[in-house]
């Protein structure tokens, strides 16, 4: 199975991002409306959630939704409220130090990844995220050197909600530090249960456990999994070996490894996972330094690295197969 990362730079939404849409909006489409239409949101009612919940997203959201076409339903899978449920893995740590770092792999479906990389500045900052859903954040960083990155929280449950690439959008868009990132998240309704981690440029650092129906919790954990406080979704967890890699990466944490050594930690098994084909394999490494609002993509046998003030265009081609590494 081969992916081609695409790094993309372009400040407002114009042709290099109708371009990735047509590229993906068949396989989006496809996902949207596989439960039927009658299970997905009306415009108008995802289009008021936005207005509600991130009105400084409405002028964005309506120029994308004018580079899409302009359609109904375009402009209703780019609200992201209340999508179909998406599950996955993923493997998170927070680096304190003189140089504060995040290191996260990112663990689903390599058929399932859109893999584009995007500089923008849609509300006044420059922003470099890791996209999802064609503008949503699966990771990323702003030009203050606010960092965050997902990973699914264990449970099953699905309410009525953002789906979270478009929240942590709203977070790199329009908070600066993890204080007000924690405030956003914490008034924000998510339709699922995901770990949030926040790392900001003076070092201050948090682990936000949201999930449908209960109370947001900041916690202090420096490492995030899959399961929050314990697993749920116990087959999940087996499986995804969530309790395994927690114990690995909070014994590696405790001995204050430094980036290069946990490099190394989520380059190995079981943080590194080959289960490609059932949907949570490790597909990108990422590494996000504040100090300087930079990331870095990391694999076993290349690495890429931008900024939010140096940013070049380009691809590069990955091939993953189970049981190997790209």
């Amino acid at each position: 199975m081969e992916i081609i990362f695409n790094a993309i730079d372009e400040e407002k939404p114009s042709a290099k991002w109708r371009q990735n849409f047509n590229r993906h909006w068949h396989s989006y489409s496809r996902w949207f409306l596989a439960e039927g239409i009658r299970k997905r949101s009306t415009y108008l009612a995802s289009k008021r959630a936005l207005r509600v919940h991130m009105p400084e997203l409405m002028p964005i959201y309506e120029e994308l939704c004018a580079a899409a076409g302009g359609g109904d339903l375009e402009a209703r899978f780019l609200s992201m409220w209340s999508p179909p449920a998406y599950i996955g893995g993923c493997s998170q740590a927070i680096i304190g130090g003189s140089q504060p770092m995040m290191i996260r792999n990112y663990d689903y479906g390599p058929k399932l990844l859109e893999g584009t990389w995007l500089r923008s500045r849609y509300c006044g900052k420059r922003v470099v995220a890791m996209i999802d859903s064609l503008w949503g954040v699966l990771d990323g960083i702003n030009e203050d050197g606010l960092a965050v990155s997902l990973s699914f929280g264990g449970s099953p449950t699905v309410q009525e909600g953002f789906g979270i690439p478009i929240v942590l959008r709203y977070v790199l868009e329009i908070a600066s530090d993890t204080k007000s990132a924690i405030e956003i998240l914490q008034r924000v309704p998510i339709h699922m249960a995901y770990s949030i981690a926040l790392l900001d440029r003076s070092g201050h650092h948090a682990m936000v456990f949201v999930s449908p129906g209960r109370k947001v919790e900041v916690v202090n954990h420096r490492v995030a999994t899959n399961h929050q406080h314990r697993p749920e979704w116990k087959r999940h967890a087996e499986t995804t070996k969530s309790v395994e890699r927690e114990l690995i990466l909070q014994k590696s944490i405790a001995e204050n490894k430094n980036m290069d050594a946990m490099e190394q930690v989520f380059l190995a098994p079981p943080v590194y996972q080959t289960s490609f084909e059932a949907g949570y394999g490790t597909l990108y490494t990422a590494k996000y330094t504040p100090q300087n609002s930079a990331v870095e993509l990391i694999w076993p046998t290349q690495r890429w690295r931008q900024s939010c003030s140096d940013f070049r265009e380009g691809s590069r081609k990955l091939t993953f197969s189970g049981g190997e590494k790209c």
